[in-house]
């Protein structure tokens, strides 16, 4: 076996850490793809949709990054010090293939975060502007399903990460 041996204080920690960064990844995730961005959709004009995306983004982005960050960081720490640690690319049990899914799906995560961030989330916030200003936008509605289709994604995505924990916790 391959697995550190780590202090029961630092293991503790970065388990914490790890479910602080869980819970608000994926409660942001729920509350803006169930709750808030379709209300806001609904109930705000354009120009009102288009300064409280921006507003929420300069908030939320900061955060959904550093919780992706600290969910990388604390989860190499755990995986290294699990007892079913047989090394990198050893993928001789149970544990070990659902951690190397878990990875996987986490890498789509991270790819989808981003093209939200840098790709999708920029386009749409320039198209709600203006419109707001009166201009027509073509392929408006299109963005906007496709921001919460990507959303959806995210969160199953997440749900499915949540689902591989519980699969290697019991093997």
């Amino acid at each position: 076996m391959i697995a550190l041996t780590a202090p029961d204080w630092a293991l503790t920690f970065a388990y914490w850490l790890h479910m602080l960064a869980t819970v608000a990844w994926i409660g942001s995730l729920v509350t803006l793809s169930v709750l808030v961005l379709p209300a806001a959709r609904q109930s705000l004009d354009a120009s009102l949709y288009a300064d409280f995306l921006a507003r929420l983004r300069r908030r939320l982005d900061p955060l959904g990054w550093l919780s992706l960050l600290l969910l990388a960081g604390t989860g190499l720490f755990q995986m290294s010090s699990n007892p079913n640690y047989d090394g990198f690319l050893s993928f001789n049990n149970r544990w070990a293939e659902a951690i190397l899914v878990k990875h996987i799906v986490f890498l789509g995560i991270i790819a989808i975060s981003a093209y939200l961030t840098w790709g999708l989330l920029p386009r749409l916030q320039r198209s709600v502007l203006l419109v707001s200003r009166g201009q027509d936008v073509a392929g408006l509605q299109d963005l906007q399903k496709q921001e919460a289709l990507l959303m959806r994604i995210n969160l199953t995505l997440g749900i499915l990460v949540l689902a591989l924990t519980a699969i290697a916790r019991v093997s």
